[in-house]
């Protein structure tokens, strides 16, 4: 879980009068790096919407926001569908005047070895991960474009510079949207839209409990920093990339791992049996 109190207290890099003025839609915003992001994003000054399928966590929020004076919109939303996302615009125009920042960090997916995704697993995660992503950023483009006012998205991803095992349709979706953050930006920045992308590696997020006990034991050893991320520090990256100071990056991924990409593992489940010791003396035994 994401306390809210730890959100207050946790240092700010950045100026509280950043986004003053300025609206912010964060997806999957109910909890998570989500929530940290519209946590940070509101305590920098901007009108936050949040969107996700969850009432109650969003409810949650929302209590938290007008408890603390800070201006919120809550909206449920699956952003696999395009008509669910034009009423969130419609409502966040409605509330707070047209958005200047979207977050993309709804997502979801779940452990399972490729040789045994379903067809079905496959598309859910693909659908969550890579459709709705750019049905969220093409619909909220298409409107600064005709509105002639540039914005920012920001994409979280996951780290995946190297081979995922165990959750193949998430790493297919993920880098999908790396790529997909590049030819846009190159496509809509006459328009003075900027789109990057950060991806997280092994972060606490709450998220992490639906993964096998030995796996989660080993996510701490699985970068040279021996720790995982925190959400707090991924909202601060994306506060980051939604501000001016980076008005001349584009097309860009952030990773943001400990360094798991340049040594140890980027993901620490379901391991190929190649890893094991009885499999390689096994191996060495039959040469």
């Amino acid at each position: 879980m994401v306390d809210d109190l730890r959100l207050d207290d946790a240092p700010l890099a950045l100026a509280t009068d950043l986004f003053d003025g300025r609206t912010a839609i964060v997806s999957g915003g109910g909890s998570g790096i989500g929530k940290a992001v519209a946590w940070a994003l509101a305590r920098l000054g901007a009108r936050v919407a949040i969107c996700g399928r969850n009432a109650e966590r969003l409810e949650a929020v929302e209590v938290a926001f007008d408890a603390r004076g800070w201006p919120v919109l809550t909206h449920i939303c699956d952003i696999r569908d395009e008509a669910a996302i034009g009423r969130l615009l419609d409502a966040v125009t409605a509330g707070f005047g047209q958005p200047d920042v979207l977050v993309n960090n709804a997502g979801g997916q779940f452990a399972q070895g490729a040789a045994h995704i379903a067809p079905k697993g496959w598309r859910a995660v693909i659908e969550t991960n890579l459709t709705g992503s750019w049905l969220m950023m093409q619909a909220v483009a298409r409107r600064w474009i005709d509105a002639g006012r540039g914005g920012v998205i920001v994409n979280v991803t996951a780290a995946n510079s190297r081979g995922m095992p165990g959750i193949a349709h998430s790493a297919a979706a993920r880098a999908g949207v790396e790529n997909v953050t590049r030819t846009a930006a190159v496509e809509w920045a006459p328009h003075g839209i900027r789109i990057n992308c950060l991806a997280p590696g092994l972060v606490d997020s709450g998220g992490l409990s639906v993964y096998p006990e030995a796996a989660r034991a080993a996510f701490a050893r699985a970068n040279p920093q021996h720790a995982t991320g925190d959400p707090w520090d991924m909202a601060q990256i994306i506060a980051f990339l939604a501000c001016d100071a980076t008005r001349f990056l584009t097309g860009s991924t952030i990773t943001a791992d400990g360094g798991a990409a340049l040594w140890g593992d980027l993901w620490t489940i379901e391991r190929p049996a190649y890893f094991s010791d009885s499999f390689q003396k096994a191996q060495i035994h039959v040469a």
